[in-house]
């Protein structure tokens, strides 16, 4: 018999915290996006990567400051904190739609992992039989969910630090395959940056998209003990071993193999792993990247529920996403989330890979205007601290409005890029029609 209380449980461990926000940020980006980047960049992606690694910083910097100066307050509670009914709700449904497209994309790409195994089953069904896990995971007690998240991410690093140990065995000289000029690839092909830094910005896309998922922190702090210690050291963590799972390893596959190389058909992890010649060395790749998306599909359905839970505690999400299980999970906003998924699933059942290609390219708009919504959140609530939190950003207010300045610039490029079309379209008319609804919303209300 269900329940309607009123409150998410604390069964997150530090660890547990740190493992969600790397499953969120290390999937699908890092194991296939990093061949759009390559493509797009060559080795100079390093580049976008480290500057986006700066941003990600300063943004999570924020982030961790405003949380130990109001605890227990998750990012919803703080954005309605500065800017009050109107901008939250913009920013959480934002959220939520960025994390819906998300978790779609991950399911489709575990479907497609799982062919590689069973090629006669059609890429609907097996993406829909991974739904139905995923969301079954999420309907435990969160401890055993971050307990899961836990070994789902581990599995994760586990693999890209092999990766990082096999590739530099390859790369000078210590293992069968090696190259006999592996320096080469940097400065051959068009040399380290080919195609300037038009190239490197364009790959921002692909970059914030990957790096997106670091502010589940954020969103899980409420159901975390002893948050205030804990989430500073978490923040820090979770950025620089974020930065060296995707710096090292684009570094190694650009050493490896001439950028032009990377097909994108292929994961680049999965094609260095090819030139190594281990036995069964593509089963293993193919199941650690199918964790990965399966992962960070996790990690979203996490996000879009408790979102949906803290913008119905202040009004901006109907009340019946109050409702939570004995368990203390909030049922209603995994059922909708649920549903969302489902009708994802029957669009790529029509048309498969339209659909998948038109997706990707919206999360890295929304993941910018949340990460611009958080620092101006810190410039508007600085003053409001009751006492000096423990954890504080460096250099403020010049860092914060450096990577506000940044961030809008790289959105507005997007904007006006015309390969982007259909992801700025989406992103307008969605941000549109949310800050229509806001108005309503806010009136019934009254």
């Amino acid at each position: 018999m269900e329940k309607h209380h009123q409150d998410l449980q604390k069964g997150l461990l530090p660890r547990h915290v740190l493992f969600i926000a790397l499953a969120g940020m290390i999937g699908t980006g890092i194991f296939k996006g990093s061949a759009a980047t390559l493509q797009t960049a060559g080795p100079s992606v390093v580049f976008a990567y480290l500057f986006g690694g700066l941003l990600l910083f300063i943004v999570m910097a924020a982030l961790g400051e405003m949380a130990s100066a109001f605890p227990n307050s998750n990012i919803q509670n703080l954005i309605n904190k500065a800017f009050g009914f109107r901008i939250s709700f913009i920013v959480g449904w934002l959220y939520w739609f960025n994390w819906i497209i998300v978790i779609i994309v991950e399911l489709l790409a575990a479907g497609s992992f799982l062919q590689f195994w069973y090629p006669s089953v059609p890429l609907w069904l097996l993406s829909l039989l991974c739904s139905v896990v995923i969301i079954g995971i999420n309907l435990f007690h969160v401890k055993y969910y971050g307990e899961l998240e836990f070994w789902f991410a581990g599995i994760k690093i586990v693999a890209i630090i092999a990766f990082i140990v096999l590739g530099s065995l390859i790369l000078f000289g210590f293992f069968p395959g090696s190259t006999p000029d592996a320096i080469s690839n940097y400065t051959a092909h068009g040399g380290f940056v080919p195609n300037g830094m038009e190239g490197i910005f364009s790959a921002f896309l692909v970059v914030m998209f990957s790096y997106g998922g670091a502010e589940l922190i954020g969103v899980a702090v409420t159901e975390t003990k002893n948050a205030q210690q804990v989430l500073p050291r978490v923040i820090k963590g979770a950025v620089y071993r974020v930065i060296f799972f995707y710096i090292l390893p684009i570094l190694i596959i650009c050493g490896i193999m001439p950028w032009n190389e990377v097909t994108g058909e292929d994961s680049p992890f999965v094609q260095v792993f090819s030139i190594s010649g281990l036995p069964g060395a593509a089963h293993i790749m193919n199941f650690v990247l199918l964790t990965a998306v399966l992962s960070a599909a996790n990690s979203g359905v996490f996000a879009t529920s408790r979102t949906l839970y803290s913008m119905a505690q202040s009004g901006e999400a109907p009340k019946v996403l109050l409702k939570t299980s004995q368990k203390g999970i909030p049922l209603n906003g995994i059922m909708i989330t649920a549903l969302c998924i489902l009708a994802g699933v029957f669009m790529a059942y029509l048309t498969p890979e339209q659909i998948i290609g038109h997706m990707m390219s919206i999360p890295g708009f929304t993941i910018i205007l949340l990460w611009v919504s958080i620092c101006l959140a810190q410039l508007k609530l600085r003053s409001q601290y009751t006492k000096k939190p423990g954890f504080q950003v460096r250099w403020y207010p010049y860092t914060t409005v450096f990577a506000i300045i940044a961030l809008l610039i790289i959105f507005i490029a997007f904007i006006f890029n015309k390969s982007n079309l259909i992801g700025s379209v989406v992103c307008l008319v969605t941000i549109t029609l949310l800050t229509i609804f806001s108005f309503i919303f806010k009136n019934a209300n009254r």
